[in-house]
């Protein structure tokens, strides 16, 4: 995947709707000494190339569980794909990779209840065929996150697993 070709005014852009993406195209305009159809432009091109999107984040306070866990899955590899799909459709699932190194699939759910927490692990995942192995991590204090940088999909395309 190569690099976007993005000049100083596109990185200025992009860092004002980081802090605020309800911002004005017209207030935009004026911090950045350019016409509003400049900024209309580059946010469409933008958009269009997949380097930026508008959405709503959500805080933890509004899900149901707030508990942060991370299962490492050690699958066989002719099945990492369909495993990896297979865990997505789970709904305290969050985030679903597939990854480099001995294990090949990074889970973060979400849960309120160790004993759900461990049946999402040993009873569903390691009991999927071509699982051999699940390892959990609890997180117990975040020193940093940053939502800024995510992965920018198609809803209509699918997760790209």
């Amino acid at each position: 995947m190569s690099r976007p070709d993005l000049d100083e005014l596109d990185h200025q852009l992009i860092d004002i709707l980081a802090q605020d993406a309800r911002v004005s195209n017209r207030k935009i305009a004026s911090e950045l000494g350019v016409n509003e159809g400049t900024v209309r432009g580059r946010i469409k091109r933008l958009q269009q190339e997949k380097l930026i999107a508008f959405t709503a984040l959500t805080g933890l306070k509004l899900e149901k569980a707030t508990n942060v866990a991370f299962i490492a899955v050690q699958a066989d590899v002719g099945h990492v794909r369909q495993i990896a799909r297979d865990i997505a459709h789970i709904a305290l699932v969050k985030a679903v990779m597939i990854t480099l190194g001995p294990f090949n699939i990074m889970a973060t759910c979400l849960y309120d209840d160790l004993d759900d927490l461990h049946k999402l692990a040993s009873g569903q995942i390691l009991a999927m065929e071509g699982v051999n192995h699940v390892e959990t991590s609890l997180a117990v204090r975040t020193v940093k996150f940053s939502n800024r940088v995510v992965r920018i999909t198609d809803v209509q395309a699918g997760s790209g697993l």
